[in-house]
């Protein structure tokens, strides 16, 4: 099997949910999402091992970290906005971030979670590039970690803006807070579809909310 077969594979199922979504315009249709659903079906329809799939679109995770930093462009252009509301950015970020720690831990309880699933589950609202050494170091299952990542940011990604209007949520600030701190790029993505503000906004609490949840996690990790 050729070495790039899981990438040709991957961008080809990105881009059949990137079709699919604008032509149905479905919220549910997250392109992500669609991918995910179309890779599964062709490994299990042809029986195609995963690490030979893995083989060629583990590729595609060297790109995670630059395309991470490239989010900080448009911070850089509202950066008269941050400073003008740094205050609020702040308190807004680490409310995100001790409500995420406190919900992991209250369903942890509720479900009766063994420490490992815990902390696996723990950094549920970073980025990839960051959750996997938090998942890591404390203990984790680093597997876990990455498919609760990938679920919340899809699940912020198509359920923001709905609840946004539910709530009457109308300050751009707060919207792009609120998914990046909760939905990391994902979310993310979504927010640069609201608005520019959105988007700058969105990008700083992803790297803050991600530093915040490094600092949090080793903290609450012993609590179960």
């Amino acid at each position: 099997m050729p070495l790039y077969f899981g990438v040709f594979v991957s961008i080809a199922a990105y881009m059949v949910g990137m079709w699919l979504k604008k032509k149905l315009k479905w919220g549910i249709l997250n392109p992500l999402l669609v991918a995910v659903v179309l890779v599964i079906a062709l490994l299990v329809g042809t029986g195609i091992p995963y690490s030979e799939y893995n083989k060629g679109a583990s590729y595609i995770s060297y790109f995670l970290t630059p395309a991470t930093v490239c989010l900080a462009i448009p911070l850089y252009k509202q950066l008269e906005l941050l400073k003008k509301n740094f205050a609020a950015v702040i308190i807004g970020i680490t409310s995100g971030v001790l409500a995420s720690a406190a919900s992991i831990f209250a369903m942890s309880l509720l479900f009766k979670l063994d420490h490992v699933y815990y902390v696996s589950l723990l950094p549920k609202s970073i980025t990839t590039a960051i959750g996997m050494g938090v998942s890591e170091e404390a203990g984790g299952i680093v597997t876990i970690t990455i498919v609760s990542i990938i679920l919340t940011g899809i699940f912020g990604n198509i359920i923001g803006e709905t609840w946004f209007k539910l709530v009457g949520i109308k300050e751009p600030i707060a919207k792009g807070l609120a998914l990046g701190t909760a939905s990391h790029a994902i979310g993310t993505a979504k927010a640069l579809e609201l608005g520019e503000i959105e988007g700058a906004m969105s990008s700083l609490s992803i790297a803050v909310a991600g530093l915040m949840t490094v600092v949090v996690a080793p903290l609450v990790s012993g609590l179960i």
